[in-house]
């Protein structure tokens, strides 16, 4: 995905500087998203948030 290349120059007073994400090429809004590089959906520390659960077992025999 390709986007358009920010300008060299500093954007205008007031507004932030755009930024996309490392992973699909989106442009990213949110300041967490921004700091870390990578959107909500791409971000590696959390995609797999939902796949995490705990699973119920008896200890081990001699630990």
């Amino acid at each position: 995905m390709a986007h358009q290349q920010e300008a060299l120059t500093d954007p205008p007073p007031g507004l932030p500087r755009r930024v996309w994400c490392r992973l699909c090429g989106s442009e990213l809004r949110d300041a967490q998203s921004r700091r870390r590089g990578f959107g909500p959906e791409c971000d590696p520390d959390r995609r797999f948030e939902h796949r995490s659960h705990d699973v119920e077992q008896e200890p081990l025999p001699g630990l």
